[in-house]
């Protein structure tokens, strides 16, 4: 495709030799990158011409498709974009399609560079295997192939045609001919490199030597030389780069002192030229190529040609790693420029100079900084210190001729001198005051100036040049431009007072013109006033629909004289999606707690830098998904409610809108149906406070956008209130809550409960009352007088009256008074939550919405130590068809527990009453009744009728149980006391029931046991073996429920019970000698004993406990075959067995069991082998078995051979 404009060349050391590519695009293709990659791996060594020293250099190319257009045209003496070599590219190895397409291909490609006169180029056949499988019958030998092509086109040049084999194989001859393929290549374009660029020496040697002729141009020979040294550069030789950039500085050098010494040359005239930018020299780009284009076209001035030449000088010695050098040659430059401004006697503004040499020296300084580190730095300060001097010098100098050092403050001609001093720092220096015949091209170059002044916050050059401006906009009829550069002076304090009045004049009498009333012109509010305060009243700026709310602004008049306006109007963007919640975050305003928004200020007279301006800050707000159904938190995020803001872009001078801006823009306000409006104002200079009316109608979020002042057809507008300041309309829904007045709610006394009603935009009627469901386990007590508190939603009271209620049944009818919507009606009830009593659970209840009342339950509450009963409470409201269902939580005072204890036959029932509360009780009339058997007689031991029962304590309370005939075998108890809160009246108590159920309270065994010593003994002895008799004995007749078992053997038919007993020592006091645990037969009879012997031996000596001793009832499975007993048989020893023989087998111990041998009858792997089935035991309950030995204790007397003593004291 043809170009149709030539690009620009990119001068960089990245560029590469050209080496087009012809031929089989493919193929090559698949080859570029291997090729790319190596081509440059190995050096070569470069021969140059004149007898300089050769070099070893590493080619790199750039492969191209050839084009006819790359071959250089007549005259074009460029090296950059020279193809140095071409190259032709095939695979064929089939006769037919040589001779009828490769052949003329190649000969078209030849011609073409044959009639540019380019001979540089080479031949190369790749040969691969899949080629010669592809064409098996009209393939020819390689070396057919290749010697057709050579004696085609190669005639006397054989090696310009190179074969390739293999190349995408990793073989030994693939690798030997990829190597031959890169020395040639390597060796032809280096051949094809030397011989051009010696050619393009001998031509830029014999253009300069024509210098002296008339129509030279250094210029033009400048650009021939630099095209040498990109070329080194290009190769990375940068020291042979950096001479040809000396040659040319030496030679313009030569020119100059030849000048001024009366030799002139007709191409110096252009650089002779005024100078009009002084920006200094620019040393961070690597080429400047504005500055050379603008030698190129012969239109640089003698600052733009050594400015650009030295940048290129010090881009070279970085990449030699010289730096120091760098400053070593700018100091000389500096000096030098000077001098040959003099000698081309150069038209210089005053101070120019300066300001150049002054940020040459920052600059450079600036780029040494950046490749050298600090340590390097104060190394070589020495090297520095020339620069640094200079600046200051020159500094000092411009301090001195704008008159910034000088007592007295700037004049006039001191501003309008700095004014063109700072214009020539861009592209052209605007002659503003001198130019009067051309104000607008004189109002952009001031609007380019003040723009540095204002971010650079130079305050006089900013009024001295707006007053400049406003000139030039009167001139062209900008009107409005006009009345904005008047208003920004008008309040500018830079400005006498009557300087200011004279412009805010302008403004009054353009307001005062008669016109057309359609024309209005729009200005920025903050040239003419400046928002500084806003406060809500309420502070909360949250009001309820129909609510008053009022905005108080605070506005600084900027001008200097009263002004009367018309109209101040604020628009209001409405947002239905963000009301009617009070609890959603506020994240677009930050108002502090009396309700106020406070703005910061600029100066009008000139802007601070653009960084320190404010910049908007994050607003976010939440947003949540509610389920529609029960109104759940589904999910929540967070929104930014100012990316508008946030995302735009900053430009280097100051935000708009501002009086720090060059030039406020001019918006208009836009018409809403919300708006805040106060009409006839006046303005005093200086702060004012104006008072608006909130729209408060419709719920949602309201947010103030716009400001405008109305003076005649003059709009001051601000376009923006920044923050964002909104203010909230609420519509609330009627809310009904319930709370203890007190925590926590204790069960079984009466408690205050809170009601709180928000009205919302409800209005409650005469008439209107709320019907509370009855329970019986929450009863509502009656009062003499309720009365109920209406306030307003800031809490004020606006009156009392006394609640009517009307108890049924089961329904409490609570009359409400009339209250207005907004408004909250307080009241307290009293309540009491009976204790549940323990087992009764009466029948279910229905609410008065049909609903079934379940009974509360106790249960454990994690805060607490208390147990916690949940009341349920339903409440019809009159503005809802649905019950409202709300929960209190009340706490049980006690725990309590009981126990029965034994001594023999007869039975005691404890009970004890903890308080877990914080509340110290009084207790009276504590009773225990049985409801089932009249002729139980409960005997009591508590003596006290009123006992103090402290926090966090108990009380223990006793009864015997006395009978008659028969002891029950289960008994039904009921606990009862009264009980309240110490120091109360007696008619403060209140009952407290516990009702509990005792099973199998009969003793049916006693258990008596005695321990022998050993023969010839008194008194057992440690490590001596004792006799443990025991005796167990039958109390009672068995009860129907008893398992019992025929005995064969009795012909009275006599029945028998199987227990088993165990002995084991928990204290490890004694050691149980042979069997530890066994099966008896006792008899179903009162007083049938049984007896067990059974051998022990004392561990230590001292007053040692009895052996733990236990019964336990042994339940044989159904399966299981009963042994006969001996009905003559009352003792058990180890001679004698009443077990079957399976259980003998278990009941087998070692001679010796320690504590702890526990032995199971019904774990025995064996018995489930053999098939037998297993029997169970099962404990008595407290009480059946009566121990008679449990705290019995015997004397154990050390051995006589010991000489320690161990005395276990228990």
């Amino acid at each position: 495709m043809d170009c149709q404009e030539e690009k620009p060349i990119i001068y960089t050391m990245e560029n590469k030799p050209i080496v087009t590519c012809a031929g089989d695009q493919g193929l090559f293709t698949s080859l570029y990158t291997a090729l790319a990659q190596q081509l440059p791996r190995e050096p070569m060594e470069w021969r140059r011409t004149y007898g300089r020293a050769p070099k070893m250099i590493h080619l790199e190319a750039n492969f191209v498709q050839f084009k006819e257009e790359l071959l250089p045209k007549d005259g074009n003496k460029a090296l950059l974009t020279f193809p140095f070599l071409h190259i032709y590219w095939t695979d064929c190895c089939d006769t037919e399609m040589y001779k009828s397409s490769v052949k003329e291909d190649m000969m078209r490609w030849q011609n073409i560079l044959r009639s540019h006169g380019s001979a540089d180029w080479v031949i190369i056949v790749v040969e691969t295997n899949d080629t010669k499988k592809k064409n098996k019958t009209n393939i020819l030998p390689r070396s057919s192939i290749v010697d057709k092509i050579r004696s085609d086109f190669c005639n006397k040049q054989n090696d310009r045609c190179v074969v390739l084999s293999d190349p995408l194989k990793d073989s030994s001859r693939s690798v030997e001919s990829w190597n031959a393929l890169l020395l040639k290549l390597r060796t032809l374009l280096l051949m094809s490199f030397t011989k051009n660029l010696g050619r393009f020496e001998d031509d830029m040697r014999t253009l300069r030597e024509k210098r002296t002729q008339p129509g030279w141009s250094f210029c033009d020979y400048f650009m021939v030389q630099e095209e040498l040294a990109f070329v080194f550069e290009m190769l990375q030789q940068f020291e042979d780069a950096l001479v040809q950039y000396d040659e040319l500085d030496a030679l313009f050098t030569q020119y100059v002192l030849n000048f001024g010494a009366g030799d002139t040359a007709n191409w110096l005239g252009s650089f002779c030229a005024p100078v009009r930018n002084w920006s200094g020299l620019l040393l961070r780009r690597p080429i400047d190529m504005e500055k050379r284009d603008s030698i190129q076209h012969g239109e640089a001035s003698l600052l733009d040609l050594r400015s650009y030449l030295f940048s290129r000088q010090c881009t070279l010695l970085i990449f030699l790693q010289r730096p120091w050098e760098v400053t070593q040659r700018a100091l000389e430059l500096l000096h030098n420029c000077v001098q040959e401004l003099r000698l081309l006697e150069v038209s210089v503004v005053d101070g120019a100079l300066d300001c150049w040499v002054f940020l040459s020296c920052l600059e450079v300084l600036h780029r040494i900084e950046g490749c050298c580190d600090q340590a390097q730095i104060a190394a070589n300060s020495s090297h520095t210190v020339g620069l640094w001097a200079y600046a200051t010098d020159k500094l000092k100098s411009l301090g001195e001729l704008c008159g910034l050092v000088s007592e007295k403050a700037p004049t006039s001609e001191d501003l309008n001198r700095t004014v063109d001093l700072l214009a020539g720092l861009g592209d052209e220096r605007p002659e503003t005051g001198r130019r009067k015949g051309d104000p607008e091209r004189a109002e952009t170059f001031l609007q380019e100036a003040l723009k540095s002044y204002v971010s650079e916050g130079w305050s006089l050059l900013v009024t001295h040049t707006r007053r400049q401006i406003a000139e030039c906009q009167k001139l062209l009829s900008r009107t409005e431009d006009y009345l904005q550069t008047s208003a920004l002076l008008a309040g500018d304090e830079n400005l006498t007072t009557e300087e200011r009045k004279h412009f805010f004049q302008k403004i009054l009498s353009f307001a005062g013109m008669p016109g057309d009333p359609a024309h209005k012109v729009s200005l920025s509010m903050n040239v003419f006033a400046q928002l500084t305060r806003l406060q809500f009243h309420p502070a909360t700026a949250s009001v309820h629909s129909g609510g008053d709310l009022q905005v108080e602004l605070t506005l600084k008049s900027l001008m200097p004289v009263s002004v009367r306006i018309q109209q101040l109007a604020a628009s209001v963007h409405f947002d239905v999606d963000h009301g009617g919640t009070l609890g959603r975050s506020r994240g677009t305003q930050r108002l502090t707690n009396s309700g106020t928004m406070e703005f910061s200020l600029g100066n009008p007279s000139a802007g601070l830098p653009s960084s320190a301006a404010p910049r908007p800050v994050l607003e976010l707000d939440e947003v949540q998904d509610r389920s529609p159904s029960d109104n759940s938190l589904n999910s929540t995020g967070v929104v930014c409610k100012n990316t508008h803001l946030l995302m735009r872009r900053h430009e280097s001078s100051s935000p708009p809108e501002t009086p720090n801006c060059v030039s406020p823009p001019t918006v208009a306000m836009k018409e809403g149906a919300q708006m805040l409006k106060v009409q006839d104002v006046t303005l005093e200079p200086g702060n004012n406070s104006v008072v608006f009316t909130a729209p408060s109608g419709q719920p949602g979020s309201y947010m103030l956008r716009q400001l405008c002042a109305t003076v005649g057809p003059v709009h001051f507008v601000q376009s923006h209130i920044y923050p964002s300041v909104r203010y909230e309309v609420y519509s609330q829904e009627p809310q009904l809550t319930v709370e203890p007045l007190a925590e926590p709610l204790l069960a079984g006394l009466p408690q205050m409960v809170k009601f709180t009603l928000s009205t919302g935009h409800y209005a409650v009627k005469k008439g209107d009352a709320l019907q509370l469901s009855n329970s019986e386990t929450m009863p509502i007590l009656p009062s003499a007088s309720c009365t109920t508190r209406i306030s307003t939603s800031t809490t004020e009271l606006v009156g009392e009256s006394i609640l009517s209620i009307q108890s049924s049944e089961k329904v409490t009818s609570i009359s409400l008074p009339p209250t207005p919507p907004y408004h909250t009606l307080e009241f307290h009830l009293e309540v009491l939550c009976i204790i549940p009593s323990g087992s009764e659970r009466p029948a279910n209840e229905r609410l008065t919405n049909g609903e079934i009342r379940h009974r509360p339950r106790s249960y454990s509450h994690p805060d607490t130590p208390m147990m916690a009963v949940d009341q349920r409470m339903s409440i019809d409201c009159p503005w809802s068809i649905y019950s409202t269902l709300l929960t209190l939580t009340f706490y049980i005072p006690f725990k309590t527990k009981h126990s029965l204890l034994s001594a023999g036959n007869r039975k005691y029932i404890q009970v004890c009453l903890q308080n877990v509360s914080d509340v110290n009780f009084t207790l009276a009339e504590v009773k225990l009744t049985e409801k089932q058997h009249a002729s139980l007689e409960l005997q009591s031991f508590n003596t006290k009728t009123h006992q103090l029962l402290c926090s966090k304590h108990s009380v223990f309370c006793l009864w015997e149980v006395r009978w008659k005939d028969d002891l029950p075998s289960c008994l039904q108890c009921v606990f009862s006391a009264n009980f309240s809160p110490v120091n109360q009246e007696a008619s403060a108590f209140k009952p407290f029931h516990y009702q509990f159920q005792l099973e199998r309270v009969t003793t049916l065994y006693s258990v008596r046991a005695d321990i022998l010593p050993p023969a010839g003994e008194q008194h057992c002895r440690c490590g001596l073996v004792c006799g443990l008799q025991v005796c167990i004995t039958r109390l009672t007749e068995p009860s129907e429920g008893e398992i019992t078992e025929d005995s064969r053997t009795d012909t009275d038919g006599l029945k028998t019970t199987k227990l088993m007993y165990e002995v084991a020592d928990s204290s490890s006091n004694w050691a149980v000698c042979g069997k530890s645990s066994g099966v008896v037969l006792m008899p179903a009879k009162v007083n049938a004993a049984h007896k067990v012997q059974i051998e022990v031996m004392p561990l230590f000596a001292g007053h040692l406990p009895f052996p733990k001793i236990k019964v336990l009832k042994y339940l044989p499975h159904a399966a299981a075959v009963a042994p006969q007993p001996d009905p003559d048989s009352c003792v058990e020893n180890d001679s004698l067995s009443l077990l079957d023989k399976t259980l003998d087998d278990q009941a087998d111990t070692a001679s010796i069991r320690s504590r702890g041998s526990v032995h199971s009858v019904g774990s025995s792997d064996q018995q489930q082998q053999r098939g037998v089935a297993m029997p169970r035991l099962e404990p008595f309950s407290p009480g059946q078995v009566f121990n008679h030995s449990h705290t019995q204790q015997v004397l154990v007397l050390p051995t006589t051979d010991d000489h320690i003593m161990e005395v276990n004291a228990t």
